[in-house]
């Protein structure tokens, strides 16, 4: 189940442009967004464990980002 909602995801398309979007569209990219999201999240999460910390910090997902990217 997505933990996005939609029409955030639409603004963010909308924003980019003048160009309508459509909610299949939004549903598209929310579910694309919360993939992508669930494995910066869990690369960020061993980076933290590896650490030998309990807490994700902004430098994880980051870290997580360049290495996926």
């Amino acid at each position: 189940m997505a933990e996005l909602p939609i029409a955030p995801v639409r603004r963010i398309i909308r924003n980019q442009s003048n160009m309508l979007v459509s909610e299949d569209a939004g549903k598209v990219l929310r579910d694309m967004l919360d993939a992508k999201g669930e494995e910066i999240s869990a690369l960020a999460i061993r980076f933290a464990r590896n650490a030998g910390r309990k807490t994700v910090f902004g430098q994880d997902i980051e870290e997580a980002v360049r290495a996926i990217m």
